[in-house]
């Protein structure tokens, strides 16, 4: 993974901002979730996820 794809890189970026330079970036599945959101646990390749608060991402990872 280079640095540009870092999950950490689009923190504190305007979530649709984020969600449309991850699908620029490849990422097949970008899912935007608000903070405490339950979430199943299997990895997903290619998927990259947003906890979004007051529509800017406060955090992500990725599967």
């Amino acid at each position: 993974m280079t640095p540009e794809h870092a999950p950490e890189t689009y923190v504190g970026l305007a979530a649709d901002r984020a969600e449309r330079l991850a699908r620029n970036r490849g990422w097949r599945v970008v899912r935007c979730l608000p903070p405490g959101s339950i979430v199943t646990m299997e990895y997903l390749a290619g998927r990259i996820n947003f906890e979004v608060e007051d529509e800017v991402v406060t955090r992500a990872w990725l599967g």
